[in-house]
């Protein structure tokens, strides 16, 4: 159903359950307020663009969504994506590359594929999750030691060499603000988790620069004052090559915002016992990506972190997430300017906790232990991810997962004679099935073969290999697909070739025990019609009926 939670949870609504919602946002509010500066300068652009992006979409996100308790605003998801964008085709490519996902977000929840992302594998989705926490990690190298360099380089290896090349210019007092930075954030959970560890950590550790005068990077000092007044809207400038360059990161975007929105509605939903509509929050992702980039904002969707503060704080309404969003406002507005004291050995010790949090490392080793196929896609997307790109590992993944996938189906789908006994094992199996083909009188000159599991391209080589083991062409060669669900253009062109191949050898085939799924694919191609309706028979004993009669026999009836 395509209605915004927000409607449906305003029915009903109480003074008691607005206090709450109003607590929890506040609360998120200031969760949210160093994690949407320190995705925005992981990302190469501009703090205050992880502000609005957090302040705009999150709101929209909230108030247009399918989940209750979703918050939206920039995550660790994106920022090796946006990186790339912004190193390759500026901020106004990003903007265009945000725009694009946002439009695919809002086709896929009105074509009502919500419910499809949750077939990708999730090897590749542990592989890149993981991937973008190792590059994440790693991007924070340089704020928590305080090395002086210049640039950093956006290659990972690149990335190790240069920081060996500059380990001689540590900054002591960077590494002691990181550090108390990392306790606070370890140990202040075992305090108080009211009052989130992020924000005690980054007053602590300002407070602790300007009272004792450190020499240590700051926002301010690297980016300038951060903007509190609010931004004009603005259209990017771009050619039309540079849109189709970036028709592969648009996806990418669309995609990882997806998966990660769905992902954070499914967390909430298990703690409130809800149910999101997935279509629904696609459109409204896809809203906020659409609106965000006019105000300046980079890519964003749900955050489960910042989602399951919100459930634990009493938010259980769209509203905390708007409240949330204005929150964000007010402290933009009034007291944003004060954040360009902000350390950023602080905020790199706040990304590389979120960085451990996000690389969910032991589910990583769990599917070490699953099968070599499945290993096999998660090592080649972590690594694709760290070393080559995101859009490729994803792209990669997903095409090896499905080829993988498609052979193992291969492999269970069987194709065999049933016509005679083979051996012992064999008779047993037929006294077990009382439909099976042993149990029938098959005249001689009859061979029947049963094809079992779904007969796709994957299965139609081996269909065909057995058919050519046959010593000498029968007079009449049954097919069973009693145990075939489903069958796909390949599997019917190798039928065709069957019946073509049997016509000339003077053998007439005919089928048996076709469900609903392949007689439709038979009809509405021309394999039907090369077969011929009259050799298509409802059940075994048909085709066994329709055989006799083919060879004459007296018993034909």
């Amino acid at each position: 159903m395509l209605l915004p939670k927000l409607l449906t949870t305003l029915r009903g609504y109480t003074r008691q359950q607005a206090l709450a919602d109003a607590t929890a946002g506040v609360i998120v509010g200031v969760v949210a307020l160093p994690l949407a500066i320190a995705f925005a300068i992981a990302s190469g652009v501009a703090p205050e663009r992880g502000l609005w992006t957090a302040i705009v979409g999150g709101f929209l996100i909230s108030a247009l969504g399918g989940s209750r308790v979703q918050i939206g605003g920039p995550t660790g998801a994106f920022v090796v994506v946006v990186y790339d964008v912004v190193q390759r085709h500026g901020v106004d490519g990003l903007m265009v590359a945000t725009l694009m996902a946002g439009a695919i977000l809002v086709v896929l929840g009105v074509a009502r594929l919500g419910a499809a992302i949750k077939f990708i594998p999730h090897p590749v989705v542990t592989g890149f999750t993981s991937g973008i926490a190792v590059i994440i990690a790693t991007g924070q190298v340089r704020d928590l030691l305080g090395l002086r360099m210049r640039d950093v380089p956006p290659d990972f290896v690149a990335k190790w060499r240069a920081y060996a090349a500059h380990l001689d210019t540590v900054t002591p007092a960077a590494v002691l603000v990181a550090g108390v930075a990392l306790a606070i954030l370890v140990v202040w959970p075992r305090v108080s988790r009211r009052v989130p560890g992020t924000l005690v950590a980054l007053l602590v550790t300002t407070a602790l620069v300007q009272l004792l005068q450190l020499p240590v990077e700051t926002i301010g000092s690297r980016f300038g004052a951060i903007s509190a007044a609010l931004p004009r809207p603005t259209l990017p400038h771009v050619t039309l090559a540079q849109v189709q360059a970036l028709v592969g990161p648009a996806f990418t975007i669309a995609l990882l915002g997806a998966v990660e929105a769905l992902l954070s509605a499914v967390v909430a939903d298990g703690m409130i016992g809800g149910r999101h509509r997935s279509n629904m929050e696609l459109v409204g992702q896809g809203i906020a990506n659409l609106v965000t980039p006019l105000v300046g904002g980079i890519p964003a969707t749900g955050a489960i972190a910042r989602t399951a503060t919100n459930v634990k704080n009493g938010g259980r309404t769209p509203i905390a997430g708007m409240v949330h969003a204005l929150t964000l406002l007010l402290v933009t507005l009034f007291v944003g300017r004060w954040a360009a004291l902000i350390p950023m050995a602080t905020l790199a010790a706040i990304l590389l906790v979120v960085s451990y949090h996000m690389s969910e490392w032991r589910t990583f080793r769990g599917e070490l232990r699953s099968p070599r196929s499945d290993v096999a896609v998660l090592l080649v997307t972590f690594a694709l991810t760290v070393l080559v790109d995101l859009t490729v590992a994803i792209e990669v993944g997903m095409v090896l997962a499905a080829f993988l996938f498609m052979r193992r189906m291969a492999e269970v789908t069987n194709v065999g004679v049933v016509t005679r006994e083979l051996d012992d094992a064999a008779a047993v199996d037929a006294a077990r099935d009382p439909d099976g083909a042993r149990r029938r009188d098959i005249p001689r000159g009859v061979e029947v073969y049963e094809i079992s599991g779904p007969f796709f391209f994957g299965a139609a080589e081996r269909f065909k290999d057995t058919l050519a083991r046959v010593a000498g062409a029968p007079r009449v060669l049954i097919i069973r697909l009693r145990a075939v669900p489903a069958i796909d253009a390949t599997g019917l062109h190798a039928l065709r070739d069957v019946v073509r191949r049997s016509r000339g050898d003077g053998t007439l085939v005919l089928l048996s025990d076709v469900h609903s799924q392949p007689l439709l694919a038979l009809s509405r191609s021309t394999a039907l019609a090369e077969i011929g309706e009259a050799n298509v028979c409802g059940t075994l004993d048909d085709a066994l009926a329709r055989a006799r009669a083919h060879l004459g026999l007296a018993d034909a009836a």
